[in-house]
């Protein structure tokens, strides 16, 4: 199992990594492509940081409302190269990433020790 101290690590490490994906991995055309990976990354960074779990700055979000989103997120991107209209330029990096996420999540200990003040 994955601790929520762990999972808060990984959350910031993913979205770094999407938002670097495209240059990264020359996809980096500003269209859905792109633009999917990097509003997730950036997404998963803002609402990591208002979660309860360990090095958030605020605890407003629970750490299963994370874990819900970060599923939802998941799924999104193994589905938006399809649903957006770019599998046939790219759609690995987003469904690798993607069923990464969710098994980050199934695996992921549903409880953390840091209590809400």
């Amino acid at each position: 199992m994955i601790s929520s101290k762990a999972h808060a690590i990984l959350d910031y490490l993913v979205g770094v990594l999407l938002i670097a994906a495209p240059w990264i991995l020359g996809f980096a055309d500003n269209t859905a492509a792109t633009i999917v990976p990097v509003a997730l990354g950036a997404s998963t960074i803002l609402y990591s940081l208002v979660t309860n779990y360990e090095y958030s700055i605020a605890r407003i979000l629970t750490f299963n409302v994370h874990l819900i989103i970060d599923f939802m997120a998941g799924v999104l991107l193994i589905v938006s190269p399809w649903l957006f209209g770019f599998s046939d330029h790219v759609y690995l990096p987003h469904v690798i990433v993607g069923i990464a996420e969710i098994g980050a999540v199934l695996m992921t200990k549903k409880t953390t020790n840091v209590v809400r003040t």
